[in-house]
C-alpha cells in the first residue's frame, strides 16, 4: 500500500449564514486564480447567523491579496493533513484504530474513495498529534 500524508495551510473567514454568504468569498478567490482542493463551511456554534469558511490551498501574491480582500487570513489551528493513497477495504477503520491506539483523539475525518485511490481530510487537536499520525501512517504503508 502507498500513503501520502501532507500539511495543509488553511486560509479562514468568519461568513454570513445565509445565501451567498460563502459563495463571495470563493468568487474573489476563483477571480484570482485559486484552484482550491479544500473548501470546509460550517455554522458557528457560538455566533448565531454566522458561520466558518475553510479553504486551502493559496499561492502567489494575487491569491493572498484576494484572500484579504475577502477577510480570509491563514490560521495555525486546526491542524489540518491531507492523506491519499491506494484504497483498500477496511483500510479507514484500520488507519483510524491504528491512531486511537496510540492515543490520538481525532478532531475530524472526511475521507472520499475515486477509481481505487482515496483522499481525505484529517484534523488534529496539536501538531504532535498529526505528527504521530503521520508516522504510523507511514508504518502502516510499508507493512
Amino acid at each position: 500500500m502507498s500513503f501520502k500524508m501532507q500539511r495543509v495551510h488553511v486560509f479562514h473567514a468568519e461568513v454570513e449564514d445565509k445565501p451567498g454568504g460563502i459563495s463571495a468569498k470563493l468568487k474573489k478567490l476563483a477571480e484570482a486564480g485559486a484552484h482550491l482542493e479544500y473548501v470546509y463551511s460550517q455554522r458557528s456554534a457560538g455566533k448565531p447567523g454566522m458561520g466558518d469558511l475553510y479553504v486551502a490551498p493559496l499561492h502567489g501574491t494575487n491569491q493572498l491579496a484576494a484572500a484579504r480582500e475577502a477577510g480570509m487570513h491563514e490560521v495555525g489551528e486546526p491542524i489540518v493533513m491531507r492523506v491519499s493513497g491506494d484504497d483498500k477495504v477496511g483500510l479507514s477503520g484500520r488507519l483510524t484504530q491504528t491512531w486511537e491506539m496510540a492515543g490520538i483523539n481525532l478532531h475530524g475525518l472526511v475521507m472520499s474513495v475515486i477509481g481505487g485511490k482515496f483522499v481525505g481530510y484529517v484534523t488534529f487537536d496539536s501538531v504532535t498529534d498529526a505528527n504521530k499520525a503521520a508516522t504510523i501512517l507511514a508504518e502502516l504503508g510499508t507493512a
